[in-house]
């Protein structure tokens, strides 16, 4: 082993001791049985809706039992960081109503970004090195090469270890030498090495779990011929969740195979290790079974996708409640947003991502908010993501209100039209003059009738509208015109002889409602054209009459 003054002739004058972190970084003041939770989402890309799940879920535990959750950037890649990703995070978390107790410039036990860390790393690397746990590896990447090469031509298990591992057990002359000669090196942490040996530890969502055990001299600190030099994943985890006093870890199951390095290093560093809770990824039906939701290849996989669409916070969160405990799915929406999650009662099977089922819920949602509401959070939705929508809200307050109250308010069952906030500009923007393109009467939305006629129905409706209060004398108009012009009363006798007739009162009231809100299938008619007003509906009709 090195002598400790080699040893800390590699590091920085001015690192603190182990003794020293641990008096900075206390044991928490917290009830007992408190958990403290953390998300630790790295920069390298846009926040999974995975991570949002795992957010709410560690959020949830961690307040439920008055603990602490965590947000720690993982930036330790930061070759790989893509710029605004940390942004995107924090706008996310806090679109969905998840905000961290403790985050970047906020809480006692940071900094919470590790690529801020650096000294508080560099610290306890030096003291598994001091404690000969650790040692300098001055392997290239050619040897490094050759050994997988040869380990796989003998068919042996591959890795750096025991024998293989050229700079585990070398003469403190040979590293004295590559220092002198101001060769690069990494950090490995000394692994007991067995190429058989079986990990067993409690999971608290699968139990009892055994695995085949870490055998590698896994890297811990990176090459020192970096400027700054930042620890692996798993070091950087286990340094990172003991100072912060982490206690239960709520992670996908990917890292399962993980665990028992992890504890290797905690022993090694002697820290009490955390509970582990590994949840099932979020999955996607796909033609013949179902796959992981995948960035690469799935839109709503990532979460900017929800807040672009404009799926409310609320109902979002409870469907994903819906996704870790099945029986919260059951219950109405408040009381499951206040119900607790629990990790026994979590399924090892993924469960599946169902944008149809998630549009229900939303629609069923937003079907139970007042139009002020609504539109208070479809104007602030709109602000990032459909800003020419905000002046027209502006402009017409008291329309979009009415519009909104359209087959919504007093009714038994009202319009659940609006899935997401995206939707307004679809489903009611027709309301507005600014957003209306009128239709003439050769518009192919009014079809089967000749152009002419529907010139003549729609000039005879303007020469004698009246803006009626009673909805069936108002619809009057229509089917005395329809009478007038030769439409059939009812689809029955139409079709009994169509050639009879330039269509049914289907057909003739058709004309109306397309020239009123460009499409085939809208709202009452009646309740359309008291929101309209009489100078709008005029207006409109008037451009099919030409």
């Amino acid at each position: 082993m090195l002598d400790r003054a080699v040893i800390d002739a590699l590091f920085p004058a001015d690192l603190p001791e182990p003794a020293e972190l641990e008096q900075r970084y206390p044991e928490r003041q917290l009830p007992a049985g408190a958990l403290v939770t953390r998300i630790g989402p790295s920069p390298t890309g846009w926040l999974h809706i995975g991570a949002l799940y795992v957010a709410m879920i560690n959020r949830d535990i961690a307040h439920r039992t008055g603990g602490r959750y965590l947000l720690r950037i993982e930036d330790t890649d930061q070759a790989r960081e893509l710029a605004g990703a940390v942004d995107q995070f924090q706008r996310a978390f806090d679109y969905f109503g998840l905000p961290a107790d403790e985050f970047d410039g906020v809480g006692d036990y940071g900094p919470y970004k590790q690529s801020e860390r650096e000294a508080i790393y560099l610290t306890y690397a030096r003291e598994l090195l001091r404690e000969g746990k650790a040692y300098l590896c001055f392997a290239t990447e050619d040897e490094l090469a050759d050994i997988r090469r040869r380990q796989d031509a003998s068919k042996i298990p591959p890795g750096y270890y025991g024998g293989w591992a050229i700079w585990r057990d070398r003469d403190d002359a040979d590293v004295q030498a590559k220092l002198d000669e101001g060769a690069p090196y990494v950090i490995r942490f000394r692994s007991p090495g067995e190429v058989n040996g079986r990990a067993v530890f409690t999971d608290a969502i699968r139990g009892r779990l055994e695995h085949e055990d870490n055998r590698n001299d896994v890297v811990i600190v990176k090459s020192s011929a970096n400027a700054v030099r930042l620890p692996t994943y798993h070091f950087a985890h286990a340094v990172d969740d003991h100072l912060m006093r982490v206690n239960l870890v709520i992670r996908a199951e990917e890292w399962i195979s993980s665990v028992p390095t992890h504890l290797q290093l905690f022993a090694a560093l002697g820290f009490e290790q955390p509970t582990y809770a590994h949840i099932a990824p979020l999955m996607k039906q796909i033609s013949g079974g179902k796959r992981k939701l995948s960035k690469r290849k799935d839109p709503e996989a990532s979460v900017d996708f929800y807040v672009a669409e404009g799926y409310p916070a609320a109902a979002m969160l409870y469907y994903l409640r819906g996704l870790a405990n099945g029986r919260l799915a059951e219950l109405p929406l408040a009381e499951a947003l206040e119900a607790p999650i629990e990790l026994a009662e979590f399924g090892v099977a993924g469960p599946l991502v169902d944008l149809v089922k998630l549009d229900d819920i939303s629609a069923d949602h937003i079907a139970t908010l007042s139009g002020p509401e609504i539109l208070a959070a479809v104007r602030v939705w709109a602000a990032d993501h459909d800003a020419d929508l905000v002046p027209v809200i502006d402009a017409n307050p008291e329309l979009a209100l009415a519009a909104l109250a359209v087959e919504r308010e007093g009714v038994e069952n009202p319009r659940k039209d609006l899935r997401k906030w995206s939707d307004f500009r679809t489903a009611y923007g027709f309301f507005f003059p600014e957003l209306f393109t009128l239709v003439t009467a050769d518009d192919e939305r009014i079809q089967g009738v000749d152009p002419a006629l529907i010139r003549a129905f729609a000039a005879d409706f303007v020469a004698g509208y009246q803006h009626l209060d009673d909805g069936q004398e108002w619809f009057g108009q229509i089917r005395d015109l329809a009478t007038k012009h030769g439409f059939a009363p009812n689809a029955k006798e139409y079709k009994k002889n169509p050639d009879a007739y330039p269509g049914s009162i289907r057909e003739a009231s058709q004309i109306i409602r397309v020239a009123l809100t460009g499409s085939t299938r809208s709202p009452d008619l009646f309740a359309v054209a008291r929101t309209l007003g009489a100078d709008e509906v005029l207006r409109r009709v008037g451009a099919v009459a030409g």
